[in-house]
Formats: structure tokens, sequence, C-alpha cells
């Protein structure tokens, strides 16, 4: 049975809410990294997190933005694609975790769109600390070419068939990461992956990403 906890995460300048759900003996812990103009409250985002926690993962969603910056940025836009500032907050959120309940499990980054974006950025700054990531319908290249090939965590992309301008943009940022990589497309899937079955395909290719590269220790 998973339980399934509301959280704070207390960074120097800020605090996010989040939700924290682990299963009975965990192999992994996935956070996630939600796009543009979304939550941990994404239902895209936890229909994927359920799928995850019934395949053994624990999973952390939470906000990368205050209530008030999201009212804020629902005006101007100007921290969505912020993906320094998404990358610093991810990456409270990790160190966070490393004091949790869940400190000594392996580390996947779940992005979606521009969190996508900060996903990579923050795991080249941690370098072997993250163990897997996992882009849907990601912008990988508002990482930047510098940043993508410094990553060494597993990167796998995800990316609707249907979607054009994302794949096209996913695979040059796939030409640039340092690290074991694949980009797989959901024929029919467009950037929401609203299409039935789809969001289904993204979680079955994101767990056996992360079963295959997040190993739990024993």
């Amino acid at each position: 049975m998973a339980r399934s906890t509301e959280v704070t995460i207390a960074l120097d300048e800020v605090v996010l809410g989040g939700s924290l759900t682990v299963p009975e003996r965990p192999g992994g812990v996935v956070l996630f990294a939600h796009g543009s103009g979304s939550g941990r409250h994404s239902p895209r985002n936890r229909w994927v997190a359920d799928a995850l926690v019934a395949g053994g993962f624990a999973t952390l969603l939470f906000d990368l933005l205050t209530v008030d910056e999201e009212r804020a940025d629902a005006v101007s836009g100007h921290l969505r694609f912020d993906v320094d500032l998404l990358a610093d907050r991810l990456l409270g959120a990790t160190e966070w975790l490393r004091s949790g309940e869940v400190a000594a499990l392996p580390i996947g980054y779940f992005g979606a769109s521009t969190g996508a974006g900060a996903a990579l950025v923050a795991a080249a700054r941690l370098g072997e600390s993250v163990d897997a990531v996992v882009s849907r319908g990601g912008r990988p290249d508002l990482a930047g070419q510098s940043v993508l090939e410094r990553v060494r965590a597993p990167t796998l992309l995800i990316v609707g068939g249907l979607d054009a301008t994302v794949l096209e943009l996913n695979e040059q940022a796939l030409a640039q990461i340092g690290s074991v990589k694949r980009l797989d497309v959901v024929p029919g899937a467009s950037h929401l992956f609203e299409e039935p079955g789809a969001l289904d395909e993204v979680a079955r290719l994101a767990g056996a990403w992360f079963r295959e590269h997040i190993i739990a220790p024993g």
C-alpha cells in the first residue's frame, strides 16, 4: 500500500508545496518538474506518477513556483521559461529529499514541457548523483548545448508524433546530450498526449527507463 503525504519544501527564499508518495519497498524516487502554467496537481503528471508508484517508485510532485509567482507568471510568462530558476528549485527539492525518509534511494527526474529543460540543467549540475532523466513533450533545448553536453544521467526524450516543432527541437537536443540517450516518438500523440492510450504509453516508456537505470542499494 502506497502512502501519500502533503509536504512543504523550505528553500532559502521560498516555501513550496508538494506531494510525496511512497510505496512499500520503493526502488527509487522520481521528482517531477512540471511544465509552463502547470503545478503538482497536473492530471497528466499525476497519471504518470501513479503508474510509477504502482511499479515500485516513490514520487515527489511539487510546485516549482509559489502562488504569488504563479499569479505573476500567468500575466507575464517571465518565470516559466527561466530554466535556471526552475533548476535551482529542483535542486532544492532534491536536497530536501536527501534529508528525509527516502534519503537513501537513487533519484530520477521526470520533466514535462519547460520543466524538462530545468530537469536537464539540474542533472548537469549534479552529475552522477542523478540516475536517470525522462522528458515528456519537453523543451530540452532550453537547457542550452553547453549544459546538455555535461549531462551524465541516462536520458529518455518522449515526444508525440503530431508535435512536429517540439519533435524537431528534441532531435537537435538529442545529438547534444552527453550521456546514454534515446528518443521515443508516440505515434498519433499531440503535445499534451490527450489521445486515448497516449499517456499510458508515456508511463510505460518512463517506467521501463527508470527500471533500467535506477537501482536501489541492496
